[in-house]
């Protein structure tokens, strides 16, 4: 069984694949082809914004949106330690600093009722108020709101107070492409946002991609020169420091044969969640009662992974290596949330600072997710859980 299974998928639409990076491999064009633009534009209308900027992954994206708000030494950018890497990882490339902010334990994701002491505790300097890094006169700057297995974060809370702090704030968006929050979809939810096309998220390509979403005209076009090292007018006028984060053409022509059945899979993708949410809790036993993923009213998950919390760690434990020997793969995401992570360990942050996070990171684990998995392979995994 396939933790996710890219092969299906790609027996769908292998001959527009196919043809796709033909055509590419006809025009020659292979950096900033055609196609570049013809994916923008549809994801960018799909989303509901006025500019889509494409790139070479989602961390880049990350970093762009970032650089483009000229984020540097000194700044302090609010965001969730349970996440990849990548969210932080690109706050501190820029010598600014993450502070961490604990999750909603619903959600997992941001937790809004937490933020406005965060800030606080940086305005007055006192980590008494809320955990802080152990580096001195920082100021906040803006949020990255992680919209957390598919699921988006609490935008209307989150702008809220970034806007009476004078915050921007980022949607890191990259397991959440094709999700909806109140009627709007992902990728529009914030200042700008961030989504990855790694091979293994909703909307995936062959290799490494991302893209930025905003309706800000300038932030876009700052974000444009940015991709390719700072370009002004033309190839070797250089306006600002910039970065090489282009994506690359052929996987644009990839991703644009996989667009053409994205919506669909979308849907696919509510049913197979729905399925094993009714029976996991058909299933349910004295010995095994496992927390289901949470979707508030009015929000739609694109359901990038499916995840339960265990009792605890042993019971983890002991459900993954069942479904190991049964042949079934399973995920942890994520082991050790990023205060805890020996990159940030400048920080000073301490075991017990953001306690769901990490009481989570001991509990859960995730099943096998895509839109083609089928009814008796689902059951065959709640059966084993529950044997």
């Amino acid at each position: 069984m396939q933790f996710i299974d890219l092969a299906a998928q790609q027996k769908r639409i292998r001959e527009k694949i196919d043809a796709n990076i033909s055509a590419v491999l006809e025009h020659g064009r292979y950096i900033m082809g055609p196609e570049i633009d013809e994916l923008e534009k549809a994801l960018g209308d799909f989303c509901g914004v006025k500019q889509a900027v494409s790139c070479a992954s989602g961390t880049d994206a990350l970093l762009l949106a970032l650089m483009a708000h000229n984020v540097g030494p000194g700044d302090a950018i609010l965001t969730s330690p349970f996440t990849f890497i990548a969210t932080a990882e690109v706050i501190s490339l820029l010598g600014a600093t993450p502070v961490f902010v604990d999750i909603d334990p619903s959600t997992f994701n941001i937790d809004p009722q937490k933020i406005e002491p965060a800030l606080n505790a940086l305005k007055a300097g006192d980590s008494s108020l809320h955990p802080l890094p152990d580096i001195y006169g920082l100021k906040a700057k803006g949020i990255i709101a992680v919209d957390l297995f598919g699921l988006p974060a609490d935008y209307e809370r989150i702008n809220a107070i970034a806007k009476e702090h004078g915050l921007f704030v980022i949607e890191d968006a990259a397991q959440s492409f094709g999700a909806e929050y109140f009627g709007k979809k992902a990728g529009s939810l914030a200042d700008v946002a961030c989504t990855s096309f790694f091979p293994a998220k909703p909307l995936g390509g062959y290799g490494d991609g991302g893209m930025c979403f905003t309706d800000d005209d300038n932030l876009a076009d700052v974000m444009r020169s940015l991709r390719i090292h700072g370009k002004g007018g033309h190839k070797y006028d250089n306006v600002r420091i910039g970065i090489n984060g282009r994506l690359d053409t052929l996987q644009a022509a990839v991703l644009n044969a996989k667009f053409d059945i994205f919506p669909e899979e979308v849907a696919l993708r509510q049913e197979v969640a729905g399925r094993y949410n009714e029976m996991i809790a058909q299933g349910r036993s004295a010995e095994i009662v496992l927390q289901t993923p949470a979707i508030p009213s009015g929000y739609l998950s694109v359901w990038a992974q499916y995840s339960l919390l265990a009792n605890n760690e042993d019971q983890r434990s002991q459900i993954q290596n069942r479904l190991k020997d049964a042949g079934i793969p399973t995920a942890v995401y994520y082991p050790l949330p990023l205060h805890l992570q020996t990159a940030f360990g400048n920080l000073q942050y301490r075991k017990g600072d953001f306690p769901v996070s990490e009481d989570f990171s001991k509990r859960i684990f995730s099943l096998p997710m895509h839109p083609y998995l089928q009814a008796d392979e689902q059951q065959r995994i709640v059966d084993v859980i529950y044997s």
